[in-house]
């Protein structure tokens, strides 16, 4: 395959890493998800001409629950415009986080993005990645943590899958409104035990740990590398960038 000079200047161009999480699309009101979803693809159309790579860090969607041959509509806008970032030499990953971890075989099947169910390690510049959505990573919410389990239990899954969609996805947009009003304010009161998770990561040898879920944006150097907490993107509409080995947070 033959590479033209604009070709190839515009590969070499492509070589910052973004990550972002929390958008919650589908949460808000309508006026809410307007200024959301149009924020959201402003900044996939920015980063277009120079991003590498591109990290979902969980919840891009407040809901999602795939049937064999549906998934949940009103965000082919966002969705098109990923597909067009891939299709411009991104590489995506989507990690899931605890709005959207029933997500199935549509994105890696259909749009070629991979998706993690838990955490994540990666290199990227010469710095040592670990990526995890963070929900449940704090030990004392046992509430949660048993929560979480009894959601992701395949059975219950398998069960839940066998409900009509026209019943089962009011029932889900419930429970994921239930879900997000009790950890509503409990991020922060755990916000210490993520600081010692992303600790005990760095010391393990990572260079960056990067979480989400808080919805509160946060960079700290913890000794020799550094703890990134992503924000949202419906009140902060933060995200992280990383350029030639050192890693800062945006607001659009």
């Amino acid at each position: 395959m033959n590479f033209s000079p604009a070709m190839l200047f515009s590969q070499s161009m492509k070589d910052k890493v973004y990550f972002f999480s929390d958008a919650h699309l589908g949460a808000g009101s309508k006026s809410e998800e307007k200024e959301k979803e149009s924020k959201l693809i402003c900044f996939l159309k920015q980063i277009e001409p120079d991003a590498s790579h591109l990290y979902i860090v969980g919840d891009l969607f407040d809901f999602w629950f795939e049937y064999r041959y549906l998934i949940p509509k009103g965000f082919q806008s966002v969705l098109s415009r990923l597909a067009q970032l891939k299709s411009s030499g991104v590489e995506i990953n989507y990690l899931s986080g605890n709005h959207d971890f029933w997500l199935g075989d549509f994105l890696p099947e259909q749009m070629g993005i991979p998706v993690h169910k838990d955490s994540l390690a990666a290199e990227h510049q010469g710095k040592k990645i670990f990526l995890s959505h963070g929900d449940g990573l704090a030990k004392s919410d046992r509430g949660y943590r048993l929560l979480k389990k009894i959601l992701r239990n395949k059975v219950n899954i398998w069960l839940y899958r066998q409900l009509p969609p026209d019943f089962s996805v009011p029932l889900a947009r419930y429970v994921s409104g239930s879900s997000r009003d009790y950890t509503s304010g409990r991020e922060t009161k755990f916000q210490e035990e993520y600081r010692q998770f992303a600790e005990e990561r760095i010391s393990s040898g990572f260079d960056y740990v990067i979480l989400g879920h808080t919805h509160q944006p946060q960079l700290e150097k913890i000794g020799n590398g550094v703890y990134v907490n992503l924000g949202d993107w419906f009140k902060h509409f933060s995200y992280a960038v990383m350029e030639k080995g050192e890693i800062r947070l945006e607001r659009l």
